[in-house]
């Protein structure tokens, strides 16, 4: 029996702790990437690193890693609307979000849907073009370390094609935030998810 859980950097080593109080005694097989962590009863956890690589290939390495403080960026975006925010240590420092009205699809045929779908586009395309100023304005100038995207993947690649932008592309790192239109707590919320730690939990049945 699997499942993942998420955890804040701050609580990670408590919850490695907890883990192995639950399960018996722990070995850590670690990589730059992920670290298993295979206990006496049989269960397993294995911590995806984020920000990889991991640098120092230990328990305590892993920890020291997720809590580093880092710049890190988030950009939003869906067709009815986008965010941007900076943040150091979980604290957000610069933000904006923003909407755009897009036609919604029709049932119409004929030159009716044409129409409907040719305004769409447009529509679409101003959000994107509005996302990618505020992109420009609160993430460019920014100096980040990390950036996390979200929302629809195909209108972030749109924003991210803009040449002011293409010292961001590298920066780049997972996970990639299922979002609904981004508003102002969406975006906090986005920030928290970032930084936290994904756990795949793997139990023995008890039966």
């Amino acid at each position: 029996m699997s499942r993942v859980v998420s955890v804040a950097p701050e609580r990670l080593d408590k919850w490695l702790t907890g883990f192995g109080e639950r399960h018996g005694a722990v070995e850590y097989d670690v990589t730059p990437a992920s670290v298993t962590v295979s206990a006496e009863d049989g269960s397993s956890a294995v911590v995806t690193v984020p920000f990889e690589p991991l640098a120092v290939l230990s328990r305590e390495g892993l920890v020291a890693h997720v809590l580093t403080e880092r710049r890190l960026g988030v950009l939003l975006v869906r067709r009815g609307g986008y965010g941007a925010g900076v943040f150091a240590g979980g604290k957000l420092l610069d933000s904006k979000v923003g909407s755009r009205h897009v036609q919604g699809t029709t049932k119409a045929g004929g030159w009716s849907q044409q129409r409907y779908a040719r305004r769409r586009d447009n529509q679409a395309r101003e959000a994107f073009a509005a996302a990618t100023e505020v992109a420009v304005r609160i993430l460019a100038p920014a100096k980040l370390e990390v950036l996390v995207c979200g929302g629809d993947r195909r209108a972030v690649d749109t924003v991210l094609e803009d040449p002011r932008l293409k010292d961001l592309t590298g920066l780049v790192r997972p996970p990639f935030l299922g979002v609904p239109d981004p508003k102002q707590k969406v975006l906090e919320q986005a920030g928290v998810d970032a930084r936290a730690i994904r756990i795949e939990v793997t139990q023995e049945d008890p039966s």
